[in-house]
């Protein structure tokens, strides 16, 4: 069956990108790769095969179902952890399965402790504490209670972590207030071991805090978006900038690439309307070519008579509106276009480059926004 579009997903890029990290973080420092978000895009399946044939045996995700597809997608047993959703009634099957997960408030690891006792097996905790993100974790005041909770329930449970997460660290204006999370994560850090409770693991880096904070590095880093190629923000790039080699300024390779086909050619005359409305006017006579992707696609409406994809190695306007199934391209500088031709939304053709960044750039879109958005049911095909 021949698809609208499809998506590729790099292995060597991949490679790379964990070799660079590594590099950052320190060889002894536990990878987790984190999938949420259908792995930011890539697929949650693909994600896995390549990240394990890199050596990666750690996983993040947000829910229960991420988590089970990644269950499902391992090969090598690797450890799971869930670091947001997860009902009470799936407890069962998390603990089955030894997977874990994060702990915020009392209500959850009350159901875990009961659960485990149910199933005559330790339920593997996370537990997250509040230190400034303001979302998840248990507050300062409630300390005493929990550490009591588990002492009482240590046979039940498994302290796999503590945790944390940072509201910002891709941004400088955030500083003060990372720097804060920081001193309050080890004061929490510090009154559990004068408890007696120690974790398998201390962990509060995402891919934004292992490289513009690296005393936020731990036993483990949760990395996101950076795996697939990205860097955080500017800022976070501009920051490693300086320390990068000469020659290796841009040491993180993106994994996806986007391409479609051309679905039809057209003839339009000058001061005709192309597509819906009159939003855009051809100004000379034209050539059009019709590309079967749309908004219901990721391509964003706003991209109407602003995006740009590449045909031949050219990298050409989108004319008109963006619809529900197809944009229209102006390929009249073209020598010849001819129905099957190559279009790439997202990638390399020839000497040129669309960008994952410049192309939400249009719309301002983060990189996170725009790959998330990508439908499932595009197909994805890891190559080498």
């Amino acid at each position: 069956m021949v698809h609208t579009s499809y998506i590729e997903i790099s292995r060597s890029a991949y490679k790379n990108n964990i070799k660079f990290i590594k590099s950052q973080v320190g060889s002894h420092v536990t990878i987790s790769s984190v999938v949420k978000g259908n792995a930011y895009g890539h697929g949650i399946e693909n994600a896995v095969k390549i990240a394990e044939g890199t050596g990666i045996r750690h996983f993040s995700t947000f829910s229960t179902d991420e988590a089970i597809r990644v269950k499902d997608a391992s090969t090598k047993k690797s450890e799971i952890m869930i670091m947001g959703m997860v009902e009470n009634e799936n407890l069962s099957y998390l603990i089955a399965n030894e997977i874990s997960f994060y702990v915020f408030e009392m209500d959850r690891l009350q159901a875990a402790i009961h659960t485990s006792k149910v199933l005559g097996k330790k339920a593997k905790i996370h537990v997250e504490v509040e230190t400034g993100f303001h979302r998840t974790g248990f507050e300062w005041e409630e300390r005493i209670n929990l550490a009591d909770t588990i002492q009482k329930n240590k046979e039940n449970l498994q302290l796999c972590g503590l945790c944390t997460h940072y509201a910002g660290a891709e941004s400088i204006a955030n500083y003060v207030r990372i720097q804060e999370q920081i001193k309050v994560y080890h004061e929490f850090k510090q009154w559990f071991h004068e408890k007696g409770l120690y974790f398998d693991k201390y962990h509060t880096a995402c891919s934004a805090a292992s490289l513009s904070y690296p005393e936020t590095i731990m036993d483990m880093v949760r990395i996101g978006i950076a795996q697939y190629g990205f860097w955080p923000s500017q800022e976070t790039y501009m920051l490693k900038f300086k320390q990068l080699a000469p020659n290796m300024k841009n040491p993180l390779k993106r994994l996806i690439s986007w391409k479609s086909h051309v679905m039809s050619v057209k003839k339009v005359k000058i001061g005709d309307f192309i597509g819906y409305g009159n939003s855009y006017m051809a100004s000379r006579n034209m050539t059009i070519a019709l590309v079967p992707i749309g908004y219901c696609h990721g391509f964003s409406r706003n991209l109407s008579n602003l995006g740009k994809v590449l045909i031949q190695g050219k990298i050409l306007p989108v004319v008109g509106t963006v619809t529900m199934n197809a944009i229209s391209v102006d390929v009249t500088d073209l020598k010849s276009v001819t129905k099957g031709d190559e279009v790439v939304i997202i990638g390399r053709q020839r000497r040129n480059e669309i960008t994952v960044a410049s192309f939400g750039e249009s719309v301002q879109q983060v990189n996170y926004e725009l790959l998330t958005r990508l439908p499932h049911d595009i197909p994805r095909k890891i190559i080498s």
